[in-house]
């Protein structure tokens, strides 16, 4: 009588079932892709139970992620337990689900085959132990790359029509802008930061500087919540955040797609004017030079003096001719393009220094130009304090945001995301804190700028003696502090000045000093 064999004489098989899914679409559903695929493992390895497959209760389930590489968390946990030998055969759907790379397919097998750890498709019959199989795999294979490849190609092409259309086609939203619908609005309050920005960089005309001034303010790059609820963003300026944002064609209502630049669907949030000087002072200075740069020369206006027609910057330069030195300011629009493209390419640097200082020294004999400069200088301090109140204004409604995200996060600090995302948000508000007392002291002394005729007319004439007892170095910084821009325009013989709001009260306090040295 022959004796049937015992089924536990079968050896057990540990069966590990993996499933994935390029995109979390449909995933939050109560029975989604990964699921299905769950599902077909389960009943496959139930209808080889004859043969001791057993399926293993642990999940590797990869939901949003492609199959292109092998940077997933679940085939991680996965490769780990096969090198551990707690896994003797693999299941999954499809071969794709596993990868759709050759090259990958190929090192996983690999580890297959060195661990002695069997590969199974429900869909697709094929035995990986004999040629015919292995062949049979590799064909599925490169058609699974083939058809990655045909999505990765489709999903580009579409990306370049939308933006030949000037359509927003995604990405991380940028400071200034809010997606709804899938197009760029403009938000009110992060434009008008923007702008100033732009305006920041030209007053300053380093980045390094004004990177300075906005960590100093406060200020922070793009935040923006994910579709998950994850917070991005946020961050304090660095000179290359700094230089992508200045260069960001978007701020102008343009849409660029690789080295093309076509008109966009949004509006515009930075004239043309201001963007085109922030580029060519960008190109002058190249990505980490500015005025920082030591006046090695003694140029009173380095800095100062822009070209009239052009409305570009004049930087400063010099010729040697045997031991006589040649100082000029030249035109960028001349350097960069040619000297055909300026009307006023260049000036003698000493002719219109001297100039620059004598109509200082005018203005204090001329009641009329003193009750001019009085009048722009209040003019420009109204607009300053207009803008300093949009500023606080916009920064008081994000301290009430903050303070509420604040309160929630406190609320669900439960693990380290939550915990780190509430430091951010304290640290937020302290800067926020810090800039509103800036704008409060800015305001007050802005708003205590009411100067009059007389104490104008005094100041300024006595200039030229404070003038007389300064080196050119000191000379150079006090036409700093009194001058905001000095226009030169070569074609019609002008020249104007343009005060800093606050600058004739610092001429005023640099006498008081003097006077106190004197005694």
């Amino acid at each position: 009588m022959t004796r049937r064999k015992k089924q536990s004489d079968t050896p057990t098989v540990r069966c590990a079932i993996y499933t994935r899914k390029s995109t979390d679409e449909g995933l939050e559903q109560e029975f989604n892709s990964l699921d299905a695929q769950r599902d077909s493992g389960e009943a496959y390895i139930a209808s080889q139970k004859h043969e001791g497959w057993q399926c293993l209760p642990q999940h590797y389930d990869d939901g949003g992620f492609t199959g292109g590489n092998m940077d997933r968390p679940a085939l991680r946990r996965l490769m780990a337990d096969i090198e551990a030998g707690k896994i003797d055969c693999v299941v999954v759907y499809k071969v794709d689900r596993l990868s759709r790379s050759l090259l990958d397919f190929a090192k996983l097998m690999e580890v297959f085959d060195t661990t002695g750890t069997s590969f199974c498709s429900v869909t697709q019959q094929f035995n990986t132990a004999t040629s015919m199989g292995r062949l049979v795999l590799n064909v599925l294979l490169s058609f699974a790359q083939f058809e990655r490849e045909m999505i990765s190609e489709r999903v580009r092409d579409k990306i370049a029509a939308s933006r030949r259309k000037g359509k927003w086609s995604g990405g991380m939203p940028i400071l200034g802008y809010s997606v709804k619908d899938t197009k760029l609005v403009v938000d009110k309050v992060e434009s008008q930061r923007v702008r100033q920005i732009f305006e920041l960089y030209l007053e300053h005309q380093s980045l390094l500087a004004t990177v300075t001034k906005l960590n100093r303010r406060g200020w922070t790059t793009k935040r923006w919540t994910t579709k998950k609820g994850t917070q991005r963003g946020g961050k304090r300026f660095t000179k290359n955040s700094l230089y992508s944002l200045l260069t960001n064609v978007t701020y102008i209502g343009k849409i660029k797609y690789k080295d093309e630049v076509h008109n966009g669907e949004h509006e515009a949030i930075v004239p043309d004017e201001l963007f085109q000087r922030a580029q060519t002072l960008l190109q002058r200075n190249g990505h980490t030079g500015g005025r920082a740069v030591r006046n090695k020369h003694g140029a009173l206006l380095r800095g100062l003096l822009r070209c009239g027609p052009c409305g570009c910057a004049m930087s400063h330069t010099y010729t040697s001719k045997g031991n006589r030195r040649y100082r000029y300011y030249v035109c960028g629009t001349a350097q960069q393009r040619g000297w055909s493209e300026c009307p006023s390419p260049s000036v003698p640097a000493g002719e219109i220094e001297r100039f620059v200082v004598e109509q200082i020294k005018c203005i204090g004999r001329d009641p009329a130009v003193i009750a001019e400069t009085v009048r722009q200088v209040r003019q420009q301090s109204e607009e300053g304090i207009e803008r300093l109140n949009h500023e606080r204004v916009a920064i008081q409604q994000q301290l009430r945001d903050d303070s509420a995200r604040l309160q929630v996060a406190s609320a669900m600090a439960d693990d380290v995301e939550r915990v780190s995302n509430l430091a951010e948000t304290q640290e937020r508000i302290r800067s926020a804190e810090r800039r509103l007392t800036e704008i409060d002291n800015e305001l007050i002394t802005l708003n205590g700028e009411l100067l009059d005729d007389a104490t104008v007319g005094e100041a300024l004439a006595n200039f030229d003696d404070l003038w007389q007892t300064l080196v050119p170095r000191e000379q150079a910084r006090l036409l700093e502090l009194l001058i905001k821009r000095v226009e030169y325009d070569g074609e019609h013989g002008n020249v104007s000045l343009t005060f800093h709001p606050c600058g004739i009260k610092s001429l005023t306090e640099e006498l008081a000093n003097q006077q106190e040295d004197a005694a």
